[in-house]
């Protein structure tokens, strides 16, 4: 599509240039482009087509570097990017050596933080505004927040710590979501806030009665202006914001560019904290993603004008578990389901559907989603907490104190479980087995459906205490199917007569593992494949029978220090093996957004790359 007036951007000081009754224009070139772009690439959808107003306002009041950006999360930055000079990578969003979705100041100096997890941007700016107070530097630290995001705790304590930052500004982007709709009291209070008819009616008839008077209206509509804040504690008493040191403006129009351009100008000579609150349509201007903004919350590519947001999501890991878990939980009442904003993105949707009673997504508060669950589990409850890989580190204190000391009944269902395509540094899964291992939680790592649906029958109805479930992204691998489900903690999957080397791998590297290992053999290099269900504890009987190989090969989408590569070169050491072993685990200096195969082939983790470092180290 032409965009005559983004293609004039190349810095936001080019914003600046604009006419005021350019910036409406602008704001739905914008939309079309990212509707188009993200159509074709893939990327955060809804939560961008609702920030474009918002981010075009502050871009053309604030001057970046010098004021600081800071998003929260960091996927609705995309119109961020399109003014900051990067419209014409956007064809290469989320790709190897393209644009990052989320900010990163080592693409350009106008992103202050990366930002792949949310409720972080309140704590980030404080310590940005408190910087410039210590160095007395010029600009602002902003922080750009989802009301989604009011569901962790960690706003409340950055929240608690705001002293007088006179160069500190807090905008609420209300929109009533964060990727699942929101749930909670604070939902409830920004809804009260948004829609107090009190409030409103007074403001509806005091504008109307302005409105007829000539000449003297206008400056009466400037008078109007200082009086909101008195008005709104007349009718609120006050609002939560304020008595925390804020001074508190809003609610305000979200999308009416002009009137937030004006606002940010009016407030740029601020004298105490500031706490803006937007409200937002998530999906704005794209009717199936204002219909439904969770199915758009993160999309692949798709067409714009033939997709149906209502349609049952492709098949995949996560849906299979959310499935799977509903059958199970018609033989057992005690099963219940805990998520942490995420209902969709972890298959929960159909748990939600069939047992909303025994369903609970507790907000963007991993932490609280594992303490919670370990008070159910105390009271005989069977709680299953399905979360990503990379914001299942946020508890892991409470994996430790909560679950694991007492052995509470609770089972971690881990989705995004090794390398994840597209969102880069922020969201792989590659550290759950290095610090449950550490800690000593049971963990089962499926390689395909079969092996998945195995073992949460057996960690729900046979094992008790602490366990945990980790699975891939997306669907099975055709490969990894036909190798069906036998039960036993670990399988050798390919056999060769005189192997003195033997492969080794679990979850969906063990596809890399397989096709390795067939390449060896088919060059005259005898060697066996072996395939882990079970990681921790390292499987029964796998140390002895490995320890009859010469040459070992240990492969896993994990971080080396700590992996289960790393226990198992320990147990064959303890075993007085003495033969040579190789562990293949992720480099995280080398972390990038890239596809999953692109990544192993970075990681020396692809087929071709262990095959080889097999020839050259074993031969």
């Amino acid at each position: 599509m032409k965009t005559p007036l983004l293609d004039q951007i190349h810095d936001p000081s080019d914003l600046k240039k604009l006419d005021e009754e350019q910036l409406v224009p602008l704001c739905e070139e914008i939309r079309g482009f990212l509707l188009e772009s993200v159509s074709q690439t893939g990327g955060h959808l809804s939560s961008n087509l609702g920030a474009i107003e918002l981010t075009v306002a502050l871009h053309r009041v604030l001057t970046t570097p010098q004021d600081k950006l800071v998003f929260d999360v960091g996927h609705q930055c995309y119109t961020h990017k399109l003014l900051t000079g990067r419209k014409d990578r956007f064809s290469k969003l989320r790709q190897l050596d393209g644009l990052s979705g989320f900010p990163n100041p080592n693409e350009s100096e106008h992103d202050a933080f990366i930002a792949g997890h949310g409720n972080t941007s309140i704590s980030l700016a404080i310590g940005m505004a408190q910087a410039k107070k210590l160095k007395h530097e010029q600009g602002k630290a902003v922080a750009i927040i989802g009301d989604g995001a009011f569901t962790g705790g960690m706003v409340y304590e950055g929240l608690n710590n705001i002293e007088t930052l006179d160069n500190l500004v807090v905008i609420l982007n209300d929109n009533k979501m964060s990727i699942s709709k929101n749930v909670g009291a604070m939902a409830r209070y920004l809804t009260q806030l948004r829609t107090d008819p009190t409030y409103f009616r007074v403001k509806e008839n005091v504008q109307s009665f302005l409105d007829a008077i000539p000449f003297v209206g206008p400056p009466l509509r400037e008078l109007l202006q200082t009086m909101k804040q008195w008005l709104r504690r007349l009718i609120y008493h006050s609002t939560m914001f304020e008595e925390m040191g804020f001074q508190y403006i809003g609610p305000v129009d979200g999308h009416n560019v002009k009137e937030l351009a004006e606002l940010f100008e009016h407030l740029q000579h601020q004298t105490a904290p500031l706490f803006i609150h937007v409200v937002t349509t998530k999906g704005k201007g794209y009717q199936p993603a204002e219909k439904n903004p969770g199915e758009f919350h993160g999309v692949s590519s798709f067409i714009p004008d033939g997709m149906d947001p209502d349609a049952a999501p492709a098949e995949s890991f996560s849906t299979a578990f959310g499935k799977h878990l509903c059958e199970l939980a018609k033989k057992d009442e005690r099963i219940c389901a805990i998520t942490a904003a995420m209902k969709y993105g972890t298959g929960l949707q159909y748990f939600y559907r069939e047992y909303p009673d025994r369903f609970f997504d507790v907000g963007m508060a991993e932490q609280h989603a594992v303490t919670f669950a370990a008070g159910l589990a105390s009271q005989g409850m069977l709680p299953v907490v399905a979360l990503y890989s990379t914001f299942l580190q946020r508890s892991y204190d409470q994996i430790i104190h909560d679950v694991k000391l007492l052995k509470e009944n609770v089972l971690l269902a881990i989705d995004r479980a090794g390398l994840v395509p597209g969102d880069g540094e922020t969201h792989q899964g590659i550290y759950d087995p290095a610090f449950l291992s550490q800690i000593g939680v049971e963990t089962w790592s499926p390689a395909n459906y079969a092996e998945l649906t195995f073992c949460m029958e057996l960690c729900l109805l046979q094992r008790t205490g602490p366990r945990a479930v980790r699975y891939p992204r997306g669907a099975e691998s055709a490969v990894l199917k036909e190798l069906s489900c036998t039960g036993n903690q670990y399988d050798c999957i390919y056999k060769a007569e005189n192997a003195k080397i033997a492969l080794v791998s679990y979850g969906s590297e063990t596809e890399d593992a397989l096709q390795a290992c067939k390449q060896l053999n088919e060059q005259g290099i005898a060697c066996d494949c072996y395939k882990m269900l079970r990681i921790w504890p390292l499987p029964d009987g796998i140390v002895t029978k490995l320890a009859e190989y010469q040459n070992i090969l240990f492969a896993e989408e994990c971080v080396p220090v700590g992996g289960i590569g790393e226990h198992f070169a320990r147990e064959l050491q303890a075993n007085a093996w003495n033969g040579k072993y190789l562990h293949c685990a992720v480099d995280t200096s080398k972390l990038t957004h890239a596809t999953v195969p692109q990544l192993k082939k970075i990681m020396k983790l692809d087929a071709e790359s262990l095959a080889a470092n097999v020839k050259e180290n074993f031969s």
